[in-house]
């Protein structure tokens, strides 16, 4: 057995070892994750705001924090375009937090793109299987229709769906990632773990 193979089952070894001897923690986190979903899909206006807030936040700390950097190292190659980039930071941290629902309608046509972009890259990646016989293109051919039936939905419901489609995805990614959590907790809990 090679030295590479004898650290990876050891490494898996020790990364199962831990997961058992703290479930109860990965429980307490999927059922935290899936309480903040179930609350996100019941009231995605707040949701959304929330989510808003969080990354006006982030833009505007990390904005901050690359100014400093910048003035540290003036004298590096890229100055301008570094300080032009923590004041973007800045001043779309600032706009997010003062003006939350302009942001929250910024946030929505972003997404609305995204779900375009994916929903026709599924199809296509669909249609590329199906030429070759792959029996996995018809659920991929759906998943971006529902791609594009998503986005079509959020963009004829603007303004009125920014106040709700953030948070309800949100909401129904903390659900699945905290019920993945709960099973890979009830897993862990119930048998040992493998030796090396």
């Amino acid at each position: 057995m090679s030295t590479n193979n004898f650290d990876v089952k050891r490494m898996r070894a020790a990364v199962a070892t831990s997961i058992h001897a703290h479930w109860r923690l990965f429980l307490a986190e999927g059922i935290v994750l899936m309480l903040l979903g179930a609350a996100a899909i019941v009231l995605p206006p707040i949701a959304t705001i929330a989510v808003e807030i969080i990354i006006g936040w982030l833009l505007l700390v990390s904005g901050i924090v690359g100014l400093i950097t910048t003035f540290w190292m003036r004298r590096a190659p890229g100055f301008w375009w570094s300080l032009l980039s923590a004041i973007l930071g800045i001043a779309a941290g600032v706009v997010l937090l003062h003006w939350p629902l302009s942001g929250t309608l910024s946030l929505t046509l972003v997404l609305t793109v995204f779900l375009v972009i994916e929903g026709v890259a599924s199809i296509m990646y669909a249609l590329e299987h199906r030429r070759e016989l792959s029996g996995r293109w018809g659920m991929m051919l759906i998943s971006g229709v529902v791609d594009l039936f998503l986005a079509g939905l959020i963009f004829l419901g603007l303004p009125a769906t920014a106040a709700w489609a953030i948070g309800l995805l949100v909401g129904i990614n903390l659900v699945f990632g905290g019920a993945a959590l709960i099973a890979m907790a009830v897993h862990a809990r119930s048998g040992e773990p493998r030796a090396g």
